[in-house]
This record gives structure tokens, sequence and C-alpha cells, in this order.
């Protein structure tokens, strides 16, 4: 759907905005929905404060929490909403403490006029371009049937409309109080909920124009709401050169056809303790040689204990962090969202002008996922194609289970994400516990298809001539067909 043209009205969420393709339409109303808890009339503050830092004048029409209470609650998250007008429709405490009943007419012949005229008056006298009810679903107990609140509700929608606001209302939605002609009614519907994996939104309805689909990460921080977007694969293409990126190693790069392209995505795979990680860091380490910057976001290893590590191989990690050719990041997955560790990586390589990315390791970034190999593959699959269409290279470490035996060349079924693969394993010969590495894949050019021994020493990685009598490595069964090569 094509988006309607005019400038669009700010949430003050900006992972929202990027959601909405940059706001609320104007002169519109939008209904936020959800459970108790999930932050509706947080997200009605943050639209309203958005309007007065821009001198707007905003109204919060408040029908459950008094003032004082939303005040206090906007305080705890750093909301200053002293510009923001209020009215106040809770009830006072003397209803439940004196008695008031009606014994000719019932509740809503008595008390919907005086609320429907007590909105309008105020608005006229504010004249306010934004304004929040919280929640609309209270006016319907004021109403004698749905038929006369569905007739409330679109008369005061358009209202508002004429008076030139932009409208948001809450709706609590229960088994006694359905919303579903308010859905109807709404030119947009954003969808909170909070799930075992934590807040979301969405947009099921947005009138007039396309908005991001998926279910997006929401937090709710004691600096207010952050909203972090479903990366979408691609992205805005741009133009890069598609030039091959040395490791630094000549054997390997012997082995690659002169290394990796950029803008390509490498799976490094192989068993514990044979050296992924290293070699990963090894084309950063060149890389930082030509002046660009790689980071690196460690899912399985501390920050220290990588450091000491490299700097015992001849990869000076710290010197490149210092000069700030690296980043290196501890990541703790199960504390993040796909979303919010795709907002990170993105907002480092727009901010941050990263050329190579490398996550260490997929089993750990599976964790913050918390789903099937399915949910991996697309997460996976949508993080590494939007990283390309910018011309950054990608590094992905690959544990396999299996030390020795059978090969498998990546868990997760993620192989075919990857443009280069990159294997190391363990053999066994003569009684020793040895290292080799090959490649299996290259989408773009050809590649060297023996195996060659790999050893890491405190002078770096050091790779051996191919091994062209080594026979049965891939079966499991690794043997030699001539003595000499051993």
């Amino acid at each position: 759907m094509p988006d309607s043209g005019g400038e669009r009205v700010r949430t003050g969420v900006d992972g929202l905005d990027e959601i909405l393709h940059g706001g609320l339409i104007p002169e519109r109303s939008y209904m936020v929905r959800g459970e108790p808890g999930t932050g509706k009339s947080i997200l009605g503050l943050h639209f309203l404060i958005a309007g007065t830092e821009q001198g707007e004048t905003s109204l919060y029409i408040n029908l459950e929490e008094t003032e004082t209470d939303i005040t206090q609650n906007a305080a705890s998250l750093g909301l200053d909403v002293s510009d923001v007008e209020f009215l106040d429709l809770t009830p006072e405490s003397t209803e439940f403490t004196e008695e008031e009943t009606y014994d000719v007419f019932s509740p809503d012949d008595v008390e919907r006029e005086p609320v429907t005229e007590t909105i309008t008056d105020r608005v006229r006298e504010l004249d306010p371009d934004r304004v929040v009810i919280d929640p609309m679903t209270q006016l319907q107990y004021l109403a004698p049937d749905q038929y006369q609140f569905r007739k409330q509700v679109l008369s005061l929608t358009r209202f508002f409309g004429q008076t030139g606001a932009t409208l948001v209302f809450t709706s609590q939605a229960g088994a006694r109080a359905p919303d579903d002609d308010l859905q109807f009614m709404s030119d947009g519907v954003i969808e909170l909920d909070y799930t075992d994996t934590g807040r979301t939104v969405s947009v099921p309805k947005f009138r007039g124009s396309g908005t991001r689909s998926g279910d997006h990460t929401m937090r709710i921080r004691d600096t207010g709401t952050a909203v972090y977007p479903e990366l979408q694969p691609g992205g805005s293409d741009v133009e890069y050169a598609m030039e091959t990126i040395s490791s630094g190693v000549p054997e390997l790069d012997q082995q690659l056809h002169g290394g990796i392209e950029r803008g390509t995505v490498t799976i490094i795979s192989g068993p514990t303790g044979v050296g992924k990680t290293t070699t990963g860091a090894q084309f950063m380490k060149e890389a930082a040689g030509r002046g660009e910057r790689s980071a690196i976001y460690m899912f399985e290893e501390t920050e220290r204990t990588f450091l000491k590590r490299c700097s015992s191989v001849n990869i000076p990690v710290a010197a490149m962090r210092d000069r700030g050719t690296l980043s290196v990041e501890e990541v703790q997955a199960l504390e993040l969202s796909p979303q919010e560790f795709a907002h990170k990586v993105r907002t480092d390589v727009e901010e941050e002008d990263t050329q190579i990315v490398m996550i260490d390791g997929i089993n750990g970034y599976d964790l913050s996922i918390r789903g099937d190999d399915s949910e991996l593959r697309r997460k996976l699959h949508s993080l590494c194609r939007y990283l390309k269409s910018v011309g950054v290279t990608v590094i992905l470490i690959d544990e396999v289970s299996s030390v020795t035996g059978e090969f498998e060349v990546t868990e997760g079924g993620i192989s075919y994400i990857a443009d280069n693969i990159v294997f190391l394993r363990h053999i066994e010969m003569n009684g020793e516990l040895r290292k080799v590495i090959g490649v299996l894949k290259k989408r773009t050019s050809d590649f060297e298809r023996t195996l060659r021994n790999f050893r890491i020493t405190e002078h770096g990685i050091t790779i051996g001539e191919p091994l062209t009598n080594l026979r049965g490595i891939l079966q499991g069964t690794p043997e030699w067909t001539d003595d000499e090569s051993k």
C-alpha cells in the first residue's frame, strides 16, 4: 500500500516511528490495545510529550488512573509531563464513601451527557494538537448498549478530527467489554503484548500507509520506552567494491583463492578448541592494518579471556581496540531479544562504519531466540541479508558437537546462509591429536579442495602444505596412503 503523503506525527518512540514509516498520520484516531501492564499509558505519554517538545498542545483525558498517579509513574521513567494538559475524569473518593444511587434513571442516563460535554468543552478551550483518552473502553460503562457506545465513539473521533487533533486512545479489552468495534472504528491499531520472551508491539491495522510487519521487541526501562523493530532482509543496498579480503595467512588465502569477498557471509565451523575464533580474528587483524573497523559480538566467551588468548598468539586485539579498529562486546544471550541484538549491530555499522562483523558463536545467539531451528535460520538470515546489503563482511563462528568421528558442517541447518564455509577439524595421527583446515564452499570463485595441517603458535596461525595423501577424514576414518606423509 502506498504511503499517505504529508508529514507524520511522531510518537516519541524512535523504533515505533520506524515501524510506522515515520509516525502517525495527522488528524486521525489510533487505538493502543493490550492487557494490563503492557505499557499502553506509557506509550500515550510518550506521544503527548513528543508534542509538547515541539511546542504543540497535548491533552491527556484520564478515566481510570488519577492525574497524581500518572504524574508519579511518568517521573519514575524519567518522563516530564509538566507541559501536558490533563482532564481528570476519574471517580472522586467521595463516590465510594457517600451513597449515590439513581432510583429513576440508570447511571448512563445521568452521567453520559456531563462526561461528553466536559470533554468537548475542554477540547474547544485548549484546541489541542494531540489527545490521549485512557482508556476509551471506560466510556462503554456509560452507554446503555453497544449501539450507543459505537455512536458515541464515532462522534468523538470525528469531533477530534474536525478540530485538527490527532487522537490516541487505549483499550483494555475483557469478556464484559470487548473492543472489536473500537478496532473497526480506528484508523490504526497498535497492539502490545507480554510473552514468555518479553514485551512485543505489532501493528495489525494502519489505514493510508504500509507498516513494518512482525512482532517487534519493546522494553520499558528507567529512561522510558524503547522499541526494537524486526530487521527486514535486505534493506537499502549500498554500492561497494567487490574486492577480496585477505586473511594475512598466505596458505589460507591460497585455499580461498585469494581470501573472502567483501559483503559475503563466512561460516567458520569446527569442534571446541580447534581455533575457530582465532581464525576469524585473523581476518580482523588484517583489516585493522588497512584501517578498517571490525566488531566482535561474543556470546560464549568473556572479553578478558579473548584478549588474553589473542595476545598470546600474535593477534594484538587490545591495541586494535585502543586504536578504534576493533570493538569487542560480550553479549548476554538471554538478556537480549534478536531484535535488540540486530539493532545493536545495525547501530554499530551505520554510526561507526564497521566493515567486518563476527558473531561468536551461533549457539549462543540461538539462546536469545528461544525458538526452534527454523526461527534461528530466519533471524540469522535476516541479519546477514541486511549486513550484506550494506557491504559488511560477516563471519559466523559455529561449534559442532563432535570432536572426531563423522563429519558435520554446521548444526541447525544454517549452511545455506553462507557464501563461504571454512572448517577446522581434530584428527588423530600416530596417537597424537592434530588439527586440519579446509574449505567446503565458496560461491564467488573456485577454492582449494585439499586439507592442510593447522597450528596456532605464539607467532600466530601456521598452515602447512596440502595433505594430498590423507584420505577418509570426512567419513570420520582418516588414514594415510603414503608413509612419507606422516
